[in-house]
């Protein structure tokens, strides 16, 4: 249950991480709630906070969607196979967790580039005894790379849902739609496309701000249309899913979003406004806030 990539030296692995800039994988831990990130990347998460004080429901709702997606695959469509790239740290609710629940068989590869998310892959990899999960250290961008040793894993001659959750938009027009194309051209029909992508469509002045503070740290990050979005979905020829490509918490709710325990109000009083994020309670979500389109489609 464990990849080539885990065999790498801690020290070749701590000299490959670069502590002194934000990487999108690590600012999302932040808002998450997470630990497993540096100053750099809070630094960029309390920005993104401060120019849209409720921008944390676009990441919280992102991963809830994720969790509906993938409860919709494995219950009602019979997916029991994940490539799931773009990762992230891992935390509560990880794809394998979500579908081995349902179906124990289920099989699971995550990838991702960022050396602090490898360092803490063995904590995605604890599959149960029927399934499989397995983690490619591997960029978007190196598509071939990545179904050689998804492989090893998958079997590519059955359907496939692969997940491009929250990670299109730090990539240029130009590769966006081209390394989409290929992923899902090496996948058979009955495969699933699952994405969601940040948008200026919604509420353009919040996240515009958002994206001025990502630019200035050196990230790439595109704010598409509905039409862009929908692009991955038709030019690959896929069926989107009802109810189409909308706003992330339209997408089939079912108001079983985690609920965060809310310590005292003055332990509270004491955190920042970065650390009490993770408190909240995103029911509360509306249209004004969210700033993320989200799909599903199937290749036919």
């Amino acid at each position: 249950m464990t990849g080539d990539a885990l065999s790498q030296d801690p020290a070749e692995l701590q000299r490959r991480i670069d502590s002194s800039k934000a990487h999108p994988a690590r600012v999302y831990d932040v808002f998450l709630g997470g630990k497993d990130h540096y100053p750099a990347d809070r630094d960029a998460a309390a920005a993104a906070l401060a120019a849209n004080p409720r921008g944390y429901l676009d990441v919280r709702h992102n991963r809830d969607f994720l969790r509906r997606a993938v409860t919709t695959l494995v219950e009602q469509d019979g997916i029991r196979q994940f490539l799931d790239i773009g990762t992230g740290l891992p935390t509560a609710e990880n794809v394998h967790q979500i579908a081995q629940r349902i179906a124990p068989d289920a099989r699971v590869v995550y990838v991702d580039n960022d050396p602090v998310v490898l360092a803490h892959a063995r904590a995605l990899l604890t599959s149960g005894p029927e399934g499989r999960t397995d983690y490619i250290d591997a960029d978007l961008r190196d598509p071939a790379r990545i179904l050689e040793q998804a492989a090893k894993t998958l079997d590519l001659d059955r359907s496939v849902a692969l997940c491009l959750v929250a990670i299109l938009h730090f990539v240029a027009d130009e590769e966006a739609y081209p390394l989409v194309r290929e992923l899902l051209d090496a996948l058979p029909v009955g495969s699933r496309l699952v994405l969601s992508h940040l948008t200026e469509d919604l509420n353009p002045e919040n996240i515009r701000a958002v994206q001025r503070t990502y630019t200035e740290r050196g990230f790439t990050f595109v704010l598409r249309s509905r039409a862009d979005v929908e692009r991955f979905f038709t030019e690959n020829a896929l069926k989107i899913a009802d109810p189409g490509v909308v706003p992330a918490h339209r997408w089939r709710p079912d108001d079983a979003a985690p609920v965060p325990e809310r310590p005292e109000e003055s332990y509270l009083a004491g955190l920042d406004d970065i650390e009490k994020v993770r408190y909240r309670d995103i029911n509360d979500v509306t249209d004004a806030d969210i700033n993320v389109y989200a799909g599903m489609g199937a290749k036919g």
